[in-house]
Parts: C-alpha cells; sequence; structure tokens
C-alpha cells in the first residue's frame, strides 16, 4: 500500500487491486521494492478478519517505524488532541494550518477503564465492548483505530505545543487524564481548552441550547475558542502529575459507566438509564393512544431531545437490548443495529 498514514482493515479491503509476489528466501522483505518485481498471475486467496488484520498491524509497524526513521523534527504546527472523531473533524476545519490533530476514536464514559494505557486492559475493554455494543463496523476496526490513534499520539515530536479540548462530560475528562498519562514522559508544553465553558462564556443568546460536548461545537466556534485562549499558560508540571494520579485511579476500575456530576467523576451501575429509557417509551405509548412497536433509534432519539448531560447511544441501545432479553420489552426485528429493530412495552 503507498501510504504515509495508518491504515485499517476496511482500508484494506477498499484498496480495490491486490497483487502477488513471491520473495526469495534470501531477499529481506525491509528491502522488498515491489515496483521493481513482477507480480504472480493466475493465484487467487481468501484471506479471513483474523489474518487481514495481522496485516494492518504489520503495515502500520512498519509506517511507523518509517516514521521514526525519518524523525519526527521535521513536524510543524501544534497538535490538537481531542475525544471523538467527529470533533476532530470540526478542529480540522476551523483551526488554521499548520496543524496536527488527533481524534481518539472512543467513548471512555462507557466500558471499563482497567489499566487501558496496558496492552492488557485494551484487550479486556476491547471482549467487552465487542460483546455489548453494537458499533456497526467491521470486528477490528475498533481496535485499529484505538491502536492507531496511540501511534499518533506517540509519534508527537517533543518540540510542538500540544493542546487538550475537552468537556464537562465524562467522556473528554477521562481522555483528558488518559493523554496527559501517556504523555506523562513528553516534555512539551500542554495547554488545555474546556470547550463547553467557552461556549458558555462565548455564546451571544441566553437561551441557547446547552452543549455538553466538544463534537456538539460547529468549527467557527472552534476557531474562536482557539484564537482566544491559545496564548493561555501552559499546565504546570503539579497539575499534570495530579492528572496522572487521576488516571492511575481510574484504570483500577472495571465499571462500566461513568457520569461528570458536580464536577466529579461518578461510577454508577450499568442499568442507570434503565429508568428513562422505559419511561421515555411509555410517554411515546401514550402519544400513540395504544402499545405500537416503535423504533430503537426513535426512543434513543427522543431521550437525547430531553437530555440534560451528556449521554453514549451505543450505551443506550445496549440497555434496551438489555430490557429486550430479561422480558421487560418486546421485540420485532433483528438487534443488529438500533436502525434494524423496533421495541414496545410489555
Amino acid at each position: 500500500m503507498e501510504t504515509q498514514k495508518y491504515v485499517t482493515i476496511s482500508d484494506l479491503k477498499d484498496v480495490g487491486k491486490w497483487e502477488t509476489f513471491e520473495l526469495n528466501h534470501t531477499e529481506s522483505f525491509e528491502t522488498f521494492n515491489y515496483k521493481k518485481s513482477q507480480p504472480i498471475e493466475g493465484k487467487g486467496f481468501m484471506i479471513n478478519q483474523d489474518d487481514m488484520n495481522k496485516m494492518v498491524e504489520e503495515i502500520n509497524k512498519h509506517t511507523q517505524k518509517k516514521q521514526h526513521l525519518k524523525g519526527m523534527g521535521n513536524q510543524f504546527g501544534a497538535v490538537h488532541i481531542v475525544t471523538s472523531e467527529s470533533a476532530a473533524g470540526s478542529l480540522r476545519v476551523g483551526v488554521e494550518r499548520p496543524k496536527t490533530v488527533i481524534g481518539f476514536p472512543d467513548s471512555f464514559s462507557i466500558g471499563p477503564l482497567w489499566k487501558l494505557d496496558e496492552k492488557i486492559g485494551q484487550s479486556f475493554r476491547q471482549e467487552w465492548l465487542f460483546e455489548n455494543i453494537n458499533f456497526e463496523q467491521d470486528d477490528y476496526e475498533y481496535e485499529n483505530k484505538f491502536n492507531n490513534t496511540l501511534r499518533e499520539i506517540e509519534d508527537i515530536a517533543n518540540h510542538v505545543p500540544i493542546y487538550i479540548w475537552y468537556g464537562n462530560n465524562a467522556d473528554e475528562q477521562i481522555g483528558l487524564r488518559f493523554y496527559l498519562y501517556l504523555l506523562r514522559e513528553n516534555t512539551n508544553e500542554i495547554f488545555l481548552i474546556n470547550s463547553t465553558e467557552l461556549y458558555k462564556k462565548y455564546s451571544a443568546s441566553e437561551e441557547v441550547l446547552p452543549i455538553f460536548h466538544t463534537a456538539e461545537i460547529d468549527s467557527k466556534n472552534l476557531r474562536l475558542f482557539f484564537e482566544k485562549n491559545k496564548e493561555n499558560k501552559p499546565l504546570s508540571p503539579e497539575r499534570r502529575i495530579q492528572f496522572h494520579r487521576e488516571w492511575e485511579k481510574l484504570s483500577q476500575s472495571k465499571e462500566v459507566l461513568r457520569l461528570w456530576k458536580d464536577d466529579k467523576m461518578k461510577c454508577v451501575s450499568d442499568h442507570h438509564y434503565d429508568p428513562l429509557i422505559i419511561e421515555t417509551i411509555e410517554k411515546l405509548h401514550h402519544k400513540q393512544g395504544t402499545k405500537e412497536f416503535i423504533k430503537t433509534g426513535t426512543v434513543i432519539g427522543e431521550i437525547w431531545t430531553q437530555k440534560v448531560a451528556y449521554m453514549d447511544y451505543f450505551f443506550l441501545e445496549y440497555r434496551i437490548r438489555h430490557l429486550v432479553y430479561s422480558g421487560v420489552l418486546e421485540l420485532k426485528g433483528i438487534p443488529k443495529s438500533m436502525r434494524q429493530y423496533s421495541i414496545k412495552l410489555r
């Protein structure tokens, strides 16, 4: 693959044209140049997901090795780290170049955090997510994206400033502590930008809807927030150590649902949202006049319209399935994704 970027299993599937080359036993893979070789014709292969994932990991290892051999001293501009790929997209549009934007493709408010800064913890989390959350993507896509983002953070040069964006929600507050822990050996100056607080500060209307996550803020506002706060003082060594300790405490937990309340992290039971889900379905049934099946996506959308805090809609869908399996709700359709099945109270 002719790419300087880290790839995922879906990237490998989308390559389009595959060619097979045979290496002599004396020829090193490191020095092999396919442009100077002829592909084998008349052979085809079936590759399963596990083997494709191994190929992805090998490609990414060699890509990172090349990056480090070239040296990271040619990295220009600030690095911005934010939780969610959606928020990263808005930052790429909103913040002027040169810059690098890293969007962590995860929702840290849900799923276990136990030893997440280690391989054993990452595998533990991936297993829980795979068994419970409908991400609606290839089996290894989450794992690939998670590992690739860790590589992007490892690749940050020591001479560039780092801006970590976050909001007043468990998802980004945990991300903030996780990133700072991953960067604990780096000597970079690190700046924090609380997007939801700045949204309150610079919002022109007092009647504006509350914002709970950086991903809900448009690119123009993100540019404004950065311009007005980019000269703030960097995070002090003392504060960095404090965040490191807070992460170490979080990483000992195996709870799967966390809330940000009164400026504090709070772990709650996995059935915390169940009463809200049932209450919402009851309201929708009342509007119907009779108990008819309702699309799961409609129920989750209704919950979001009345939300008073950040909630992960994948987790809500997981709890709806649990209520189906436990006999509280009746199911119509296949619970493959929230668009493909309907529910009603029994």
